[in-house]
């Protein structure tokens, strides 16, 4: 039909890095409530869940990538609630906040830090997964982990992207 394929339909390179860090870590989410915000297809909420978070609800603001989340889901036997849900600015009381591939945009990417920052500050544990994008805050974060993610060529200029986890400095 001509038309790009939708955002949520491949594996970010933040999203994975997210995912193989709390994998290999999974103390960090067992047991917990964890939210992975701009979920795109799930990897890093299925990744939590499979790591044994208690509860994992994951957000995206596009129907279809809310039912791309529930499949991923099944076919990887894990539960996840998932929903079309804006919760820039709540807080819900999650243990674990995982945001891959969000500080794409100058004006998003300041409400979205503030308000993660804001949900660090009250103790939750915030992720980042990201690739090197420009709105990145990396002054005010810590890298934690990094790793060479494969990604493909409709969305990047190149096969492996260097992908880093970090999380906000106390």
């Amino acid at each position: 039909m001509g038309l790009p394929p939708p955002f949520w339909a491949f594996a970010w390179a933040g999203g994975q890095a997210l995912a193989r860090y709390i994998l290999d870590q999974p103390d960090l989410v067992s047991g917990k409530s964890v939210l992975d915000f701009a979920a795109g297809g799930g990897i890093a909420a299925i990744g939590a869940a499979k790591a044994g978070a208690g509860s994992v609800f994951a957000t995206e603001i596009d129907d279809f990538a809310v039912a791309s989340i529930h499949r991923n889901a099944a076919l990887n036997r894990v539960a996840i609630n998932a929903a079309n849900d804006d919760v820039i600015g709540t807080n819900r009381g999650w243990d674990v906040i995982l945001a891959a591939d969000v500080f794409y945009e100058s004006a998003l990417s300041k409400r979205i830090e503030h308000w993660l920052h804001s949900l660090h500050t009250r103790g939750a544990l915030v992720l980042i997964g990201d690739p090197g994008r420009h709105f990145l805050p990396q002054d005010r974060l810590i890298e934690l982990a990094s790793y060479s993610v494969p990604v493909t060529r409709d969305l990047e200029d190149r096969e492996i992207r260097n992908a880093r986890v970090w999380k906000f400095r106390d």
